[in-house]
């Protein structure tokens, strides 16, 4: 008996179809999601409910900083990110920003909010955007997980 490989010799790559989590929430959205990409084929609800299938590795915190960095001439659209938005006490100044994330921290929520701003869930975003209409897709940085940072000190170049 032979193994059944595809032409090649290659095996097929596997992805995820479903959260490992047990997060009842997670589930609760995977579900809301998995309803608009198949209603609306809308092509932004496929990549957030692709990420929602992610791990907790792969959904790297973004720093207020960096969202405020990416959101620059950006300011009427809705910030998306897949993932928590961390506070930096680096930044003086927040301007008026409309966020969607799975967390915030209690400090950057309240910065947020201070300054005019609004923070949604993303059962409100699928509400107010089911299409994704006026939105902004950013997800955190992988290099400045702490796990990361241990095993390119092993890959330095020109060593």
């Amino acid at each position: 008996m032979g193994i059944d490989l595809k032409a090649g010799g290659k095996s097929k790559k596997t992805k995820r179809t479903a959260p490992k989590s047990n997060d009842i929430y997670l589930k609760l959205l995977v579900k809301l999601y998995r309803f608009l990409v198949r209603r609306t084929g809308s092509n932004f609800n496929a990549v957030i409910l692709k990420r929602l299938f992610m791990s907790k590795v792969n959904k790297p915190p973004l720093s207020l900083s960096r969202l405020i960095k990416y959101t620059k001439g950006k300011e009427d659209k809705i910030a998306v990110v897949v993932g928590s938005i961390t506070d930096d006490i680096r930044v003086y100044e927040v301007p008026p920003l409309k966020v969607t994330a799975l967390r915030f921290t209690e400090t950057a929520r309240a910065r947020i909010e201070k300054a005019g701003g609004e923070c949604l869930t993303f059962d409100q975003l699928a509400l107010r955007a089911p299409l994704g209409q006026n939105t902004v897709c950013r997800d955190g940085t992988m290099g400045i997980c702490h796990f990361l940072s241990d095993y390119e000190l092993l890959y330095l170049p020109n060593d």
